[in-house]
């Protein structure tokens, strides 16, 4: 088992930052944050494997950074630039498993049996 807990979310402005964290009980080989808009499908943001390799959905790409720290078990994901459209519930999900593609991850969050209960985050324009 492993237990997940996001926090740092907010509203903001556009062109605003925030940035979510995500204390895990332990680490594993994928970790990553979804996201969910109200009536949309929950799609991923970023991952990262167990070499510290990233995928980012191109959305994304150049103005939010995954990363972990190991020693304090946490998950990071830096936004900067935000978007009204980057308006949902952030969470972050954990897999003990590695993948053939973490692009196609992205958009697979069945793969993902761990998940945390989630973080508002709102960006006005």
């Amino acid at each position: 088992q492993v237990q997940l807990v996001e926090s740092g979310g907010g509203s903001v402005q556009a062109g605003g930052s925030l940035k979510l964290a995500c204390a895990a009980s332990r680490m594993t080989s994928t970790m990553a944050w979804f996201r969910q808009a109200p009536e949309k499908e929950r799609e991923g943001v970023a991952n990262i494997d167990a070499r510290g390799q990233t995928t980012y959905r191109d959305s994304v790409k150049g103005r939010f950074t995954i990363s972990l720290d190991r020693a304090k078990n946490t998950l990071y994901l830096e936004m900067n630039s935000l978007k009204p459209e980057d308006t949902g519930m952030y969470y972050c999900a954990a897999s003990v498993s590695g993948f053939a593609s973490y692009s196609a991850l992205l958009s697979q969050p069945h793969f993902f049996p761990y998940w945390g209960q989630g973080t508002q985050v709102t960006v006005s324009s």
